[in-house]
């Protein structure tokens, strides 16, 4: 089995050396030890100006092809460039930031493995440890998740959730427009409309403060929303012609 782990980087020199270390250490440990995974580390450059750039540039790893964008456009822009690089037969979303820990990738990917999923949704809010930290971050994050649920009748319980896992024929004709963290809310829709099977899994989540270089806001917040509701509905309206169809 091939897994292909997409790393969107942006202005993370201090993070991104000891994500991809940790990323190692887990492909070579116990864990996953009885899967026979052939990795591969794609690390998407979204146009960094702290270093992060330059330490790619001159890193010498078999493991990791960077890749650079000319300027920076949004996790949703560095995340289509790395599907469309990634060969493998499931395709992992690991941030660059430490907030999500690789030990958790065996539960990610036992779903899929299992032969019961095309996609699994990482959650922070089926139990696993994570750091307390903003209330109406939370809250956010719950309002989001539910407009998302509404309108792809799905029942997650934490959609904006950083580690996502595909099948590459869940991927496959799944093209991402959204730029931003607008991506998050439009896989969710596109996901739904093909009626993939859907897993969660519990992860830790070791969040950052502004302080440390968190960069989602509420202008994102407002993009959710507008995402939400233009993937969302133009799900349902296609759903509804093809019912039509189908009946016809």
């Amino acid at each position: 089995m091939k897994l292909s782990i997409v790393i969107p980087a942006y202005n993370e020199a201090e993070t991104l050396p000891l994500v991809i270390e940790n990323v190692r250490g887990v492909l070579a440990g116990p864990a996953l030890a009885a899967i026979e995974v052939e990795p591969e580390l794609i690390v998407v450059d979204d146009g960094s100006t702290d270093g992060t750039r330059e330490w790619l540039q001159e890193l010498r790893d078999p493991l990791v092809r960077a890749v650079f964008q000319p300027r920076n456009q949004g996790k949703g822009a560095a995340l289509r460039t790395g599907f469309a690089q990634a060969t493998g037969d499931i395709v992992l979303v690991q941030d660059a930031d430490l907030e999500y820990d690789p030990r958790d990738y065996a539960v990610l990917l036992g779903p899929i493995l299992d032969g019961d999923a095309d996609v699994v949704f990482g959650s922070r809010f089926l139990g696993g440890p994570h750091r307390v930290l903003y209330y109406w971050h939370s809250i956010a994050n719950s309002i989001l998740t539910h407009l998302s649920n509404m309108l792809t009748n799905l029942n997650l319980t934490d959609m904006e959730v950083g580690y996502k896992v595909f099948t590459r024929q869940a991927l496959s004709g799944i093209v991402i427009e959204s730029d931003r963290f607008g991506f998050e809310p439009e896989i969710t829709a596109k996901v739904a409309a093909r009626g993939l099977r859907v897993y969660e899994v519990p992860v830790r989540y070791r969040g950052r403060t502004y302080a440390e270089g968190k960069k989602i806001g509420f202008r994102d917040a407002l993009e959710a929303v507008w995402v939400i509701a233009r993937f969302g509905l133009i799900q349902r309206a296609r759903l509804r012609r093809e019912l039509r169809r189908s009946s016809a």
